[in-house]
């Protein structure tokens, strides 16, 4: 019999969103006629964008015709979509590269594998509460050690966010190598300020660390102050990657869609000093272990960044964040001690009573016929508090809250 890999032995029993779809799906078996109504899960509810459909459409019919026919297609993406980001980045002051972008099947994956072209000794710091795919996929990589009791990994260091910071991480109190971060945050829907992130690319340049990015949610900041990109600040050119979605921004979520921005100017060494680009060790990757996003969802995404398609993906964000402005209000209005819901898509709430994050959850599934997502599940410092996701219909949104 052969061996596995252990790392995943290691993992807890289940996805957190695995967990909640087995317990709202056994609740529904029991309850069929109950109204639930899901707020859990980050996942669009309103269609593309009509200039994505006719872009994909037209893209389809061209694959009808020997002379427009697509067969494999370039693993780093085409050059007409990397091109209209790099068009896109250049309108915020933030010059790149179209080799500098990689296409690929969406956010979640690029973090997950990115860590393909790092050493497993690397130090590894995250926010808590954070993002489960950062934690689960280093457990997997072997680079976490091992699960404490406190819900931690010995081998991670936990940059804690929470209202008594004003969920801004404290910078990492020994040396890292990697640090994740993401803002908009995932869960809490909290921000930096230039300044504040600017912290940590000094840290990253003082200490030679690597800054992994996730800006998915960048398209939801409302107020002037927070960045889109890390790289509106310049020195992080060398000390970061960027990653970003079109699943939020363009509700591509059913049809896979993101990129990574990779400069040139960021370079680490291998066990024999000799500096590399990772631009070209991703790139290795990628032509490796991936074979390209779809050309047809490309031209979708391509058409996002044409004068009507900007148009529509604008309406879109206006309608969920006009969602997150109901749930931050009426839960405020309740009396719940509520965060986020301005800057991006989550609402974070503490729960009454200093309820478990699990308990609350069952309650508000069996009572209130509600979905949302369990604190804790993000990490130990989500504990007693819960998430809610304001991708819904506005019927539901305006339906949830009247029953709080």
């Amino acid at each position: 019999m052969i061996n596995v890999n252990d790392n995943f032995l290691k993992l807890p029993g289940s996805y957190l969103f695995t967990e909640i779809a087995h317990r709202v799906a056994a609740y529904k078996e029991a309850n069929p006629q109950a109204p639930v109504i899901k707020m859990g899960i980050g996942d669009v509810t309103l269609p593309l964008p009509a200039a994505s459909i006719m872009a994909m459409q037209k893209a389809i019919s061209e694959m009808a015709h020997k002379e427009s026919f697509r067969g494999y297609g370039p693993e780093q993406g085409y050059d007409f979509l990397r091109e209209a980001i790099a068009a896109e980045y250049k309108q915020t002051g933030v010059d790149l590269a179209a080799d500098e972008i990689f296409i690929s099947d969406g956010s979640k994956s690029d973090c997950g594998n990115i860590g393909d072209i790092f050493s497993t000794n690397c130090k590894v710091a995250l926010t808590d509460p954070v993002y489960p795919v950062y934690v689960d996929t280093n457990v997997m990589a072997g680079r976490a050690g091992e699960l404490l009791p406190n819900g931690q990994w010995s081998n991670l260091v936990y940059m804690p966010v929470s209202a008594k910071n004003g969920f801004v991480p404290e910078l990492p109190k020994e040396k890292v190598d990697l640090i994740y971060l993401c803002f908009p945050n995932n869960p809490t829907g909290t921000t930096l300020t230039k300044d504040q992130l600017k912290v940590f690319v000094d840290y990253a340049h003082k200490n030679g660390a690597l800054i992994l990015f996730d800006s998915a949610y960048e398209a939801f900041i409302t107020e002037k102050d927070v960045p889109h990109s890390i790289f509106e600040i310049p020195e992080a050119r060398d000390c970061a990657i960027e990653f970003r979605s079109f699943s939020k921004t363009a509700g591509f979520t059913g049809t896979r869609c993101g990129y990574t921005v990779i400069p040139h100017t960021v370079k680490a060494k291998g066990s024999d000093g000799q500096v590399v680009e990772l631009n070209k060790l991703w790139l290795r990757r990628q032509c490796t272990k991936f074979n390209g996003t779809p050309y047809i969802v490309q031209r979708g995404a391509a058409a996002i960044y044409t004068p009507e398609g900007k148009q529509q993906v604008r309406q879109l964000i206006d309608y969920y964040m006009g969602n997150a402005k109901i749930i931050r209000e009426s839960l405020l209005k309740a009396g719940f001690e509520v965060y986020g819901g301005v800057n991006g898509p989550y609402v974070w709430m503490a729960t009454p009573n200093a309820q478990s994050s699990w308990d609350f959850f069952d309650y508000l599934l069996k009572e209130k016929n509600i979905v949302t997502t369990p604190g804790v599940g993000f990490g130990p410092s989500g504990e007693g508090f819960i998430r809610f996701s304001s991708l819904g219909s506005r019927e539901n949104t305006i339906e949830a809250m009247g029953r709080f």
